[in-house]
């Protein structure tokens, strides 16, 4: 379903839960690389620091999008 089809609230409640996945996923991600490798703090911050990129550069499209400003809006626009 296109992201233009949902309620604005819906589409902000999928921003939360993108960024808030997009942090937990890194930090979840460098704690299991950290005890697999015993090297305690260095890749659970590389995974907080990529999550928290992730979750501005995803968040920053996906918010464009939601107020009709993402990427290719105003041509879709143009065909409806």
């Amino acid at each position: 379903m296109p992201m233009q089809k949902l309620p604005q609230t819906m589409r902000l409640m999928g921003l939360g839960w993108y960024v808030a996945l997009s942090i937990i996923g890194g930090i979840g991600g460098g704690v299991l690389a950290d005890g697999w490798l015993g090297t305690e703090p260095i890749f659970t911050l590389i995974g907080l620091f990529g999550g928290f990129l992730l979750a501005f550069w995803g968040g920053y499209f996906l918010l464009m999008e939601a107020i009709g400003k993402g990427r290719g809006s105003k041509a879709k626009d143009a065909h409806d």
